[in-house]
């Protein structure tokens, strides 16, 4: 396992990185199996569990909490909040009143006094910078937490953040968490820039692109994966845009094959080798999964085959734009963009 510094923290984390949203209902994972995959990452070198409040309504928080019992002062135990819980208006969001009760929500479902780090889940329009670093800062000065970041934000609100933290002389994000792969290479335009600039440490999610580069989806086949039944059109290969996903993927397999790589070694060794990623996140159901992602660990992708991913990817390019979670909302709502 390669270990990389957390941004300007002084932490060092695994390369690659457990991501929780799978435990409990979503993932239709108990609790014993969530405990092995633990187990399993824990045994080969990941030190990174990242989990949120929304996924399985604190559910995955909970089984985290119980996988990670009696070995807490060895992981750098991540979670999220942002994200609307239940039917209630003010159960969602970054203002002041709703982290400081999630964050005791969450702590009390992790079965921890504090957190590693804290992230908002998603960007809040209608919540100020300054309102939001306020409560963190507050609430890491309280011990509660002890760094705190960001996911999925548009490039120019990463920036607006680190200059009202300025302004405001108040903590600032020392993390992003963006959606990257082969197939969705946006950040790489905006994003990582921004991240890099600031020092920003960064943890990628969905590096295997909702399972489009795991291996299980190929031209000539039935798409049956777990994702598939939950999100059917984005796997519907009818759609032209998922037609090009999957002659993008038999190109990248050809050129997985003649490295002596498996698809997901090839897709996870292209996350890690940018100089702005620091950890990747992967997301397995099951340990077969995770043994399948670990074999990527020490995973180095020659000059030839970065060139070779090019090629079929362009650097800065989005195969499926529509399935962006950082888009400006005035690009989704024309109400925004007129007078």
């Amino acid at each position: 396992m390669q270990y990389r510094t957390l941004g300007r923290t002084g932490v060092q984390v695994s390369a690659l990185a457990l991501g929780a949203m799978n435990f409990g209902r979503i993932g239709r994972t108990t609790q014993d199996e969530a405990t092995a995959i633990v187990d399993a990452a824990l045994e080969a070198g990941i030190n990174v569990i990242d989990t949120a409040d929304m996924y399985g309504d604190g559910e995955s928080e909970e089984m985290v909490g119980k996988a990670v019992a009696g070995r807490r002062d060895d992981i750098v135990l991540a979670t999220k909040a942002g994200m609307p819980i239940g039917n209630e208006r003010n159960h969602q969001g970054s203002s002041r009143r709703w982290l400081v009760t999630e964050l005791d929500a969450s702590l009390r479902r992790l079965g921890v006094d504090h957190v590693d780090l804290y992230q908002i889940h998603r960007w809040d329009p209608t919540t100020g910078d300054e309102e939001t670093l306020s409560a963190l800062t507050d609430l890491q000065r309280a011990g509660k937490i002890r760094y705190f970041g960001s996911s999925t934000f548009p490039a120019h609100r990463i920036v607006q953040a680190q200059w009202a933290a300025r302004e405001h002389r108040l903590g600032r994000y020392v993390t992003e968490q963006p959606s990257y792969s082969i197939l969705q290479r946006g950040i790489e335009t905006h994003v990582l820039p921004v991240t890099q600039e600031y020092g920003l440490g960064v943890l990628v999610w969905s590096p295997l692109a909702s399972g489009w580069l795991s291996g299980a989806i190929r031209a000539g086949r039935d798409i049956t994966t777990h994702r598939s039944a939950i999100l059917p059109a984005r796997f519907d290969t009818t759609i032209p845009a998922n037609r090009t996903r999957l002659d993008a993927v038999e190109r990248l397999a050809e050129v997985a094959d003649e490295a002596g790589l498996t698809l997901i070694q090839l897709a996870l060794g292209f996350v890690t080798a940018h100089p702005g990623v620091t950890s990747a996140l992967v997301g397995p159901r099951t340990v077969d999964h995770l043994r399948a992602q670990l074999a990527a660990a020490d995973t180095v992708l020659t000059d030839d085959v970065l060139d070779a991913i090019d090629e079929i990817v362009a650097p800065g390019t989005d195969l499926a734009p529509d399935e962006k979670y950082d888009t400006p909302p005035a690009l989704l709502d024309p109400s925004l963009r007129r007078r």
